[in-house]
């Protein structure tokens, strides 16, 4: 029997991560994922792949807040308003990728925190709704929307698939290296890569594309240092083509926003 395990929201793109226990899903995303983004001063997106210390930013659900501080100095946090009125801020146009999008730009106070805590200049964004962007249309269907995420609005990885990888490593790794929304367990070793159409408790999603990986699950979630695991160890047998595969991106088919909780059954996965 395959059941939700585990349920993890990253309202900072690249920024620590908070498990809950129950969701409200979207059409971009679980609510508050990814629904900020740091940005440099030419507006492009910048992630762990530049700034290792962005890993040690832990985040936290205040209502109505969203507090922000780093792992070893939790007492020096800032306080981000979790209802955002958009129109109260300037509107800037920001880099993902290939994208370019609308973003919100937020307080100046609020850049200057991140900037002095991650040591360069950075400045904070917000997503509102009226920003329409595009899932990759080479595999979401047509008018599918995501937030900051790299590309798509879930990402769902078994425990068995971890479980799988860690028998090939010395040291096991924790599931926050490869920032899953969804966790799932029971099933087999990597059975998601060829999910198709699925549900959680009654909500329809659909598996699109496997999960390409970079340096990102090198970096220590803990201690924002580097290493070569598990980047190397999957690229001997998790490769397709030029790109190490872990993990499905998924998108909710639903229309109004729905409600996921942990032990939620999954049921008709195409296997």
């Amino acid at each position: 029997m395959l059941l939700l395990s585990g349920i993890h929201i990253y309202p900072i793109k690249s920024v620590g991560g908070i498990s809950l226990t129950e969701a409200i899903v979207e059409r971009r995303g679980l609510q508050y994922d990814r629904s900020w983004m740091l940005v440099d001063e030419t507006g492009r997106f910048v992630s762990q792949r530049e700034i290792p210390e962005m890993a040690l930013l832990r985040t936290a659900i205040s209502s109505p807040f969203l507090e922000v501080y780093h792992k070893n100095n939790p007492e020096d946090k800032i306080q981000i308003p979790l209802e955002i009125q958009a129109t109260a801020y300037p509107r800037i146009m920001v880099e993902v990728w290939s994208d370019r999008c609308a973003a919100r730009l937020l307080d100046d106070s609020i850049h200057a925190w991140f900037s002095r805590i991650l040591g360069q200049s950075v400045r904070l964004v917000y997503m509102p709704d009226t920003t329409r962007r595009r899932a990759d249309g080479r595999y979401a269907p047509s008018g599918q929307v995501v937030s900051f995420a790299d590309g798509f609005p879930y990402l769902i990885i078994g425990d068995a698939s971890l479980a799988d990888l860690n028998s090939r490593l010395e040291v096991p790794l924790p599931m926050d290296r490869f920032r899953p929304n969804l966790v799932f367990s029971g099933g087999e070793a990597f059975e998601e890569d060829q999910w198709s159409d699925f549900s959680i408790g009654d909500q329809a999603f659909r598996g699109v594309k496997p999960c390409a990986r970079c340096t990102i699950i090198t970096t220590n979630q803990e201690t924002a240092e580097r290493a070569a695991e598990p980047l190397k160890t999957l690229s001997g047998y998790r490769k397709n083509g030029n790109k190490v595969l872990f993990g499905q991106n998924v998108i909710w088919m639903g229309e109004e926003p729905g409600f996921i909780k942990v032990g939620d059954p999954i049921t008709h996965p195409a296997r």
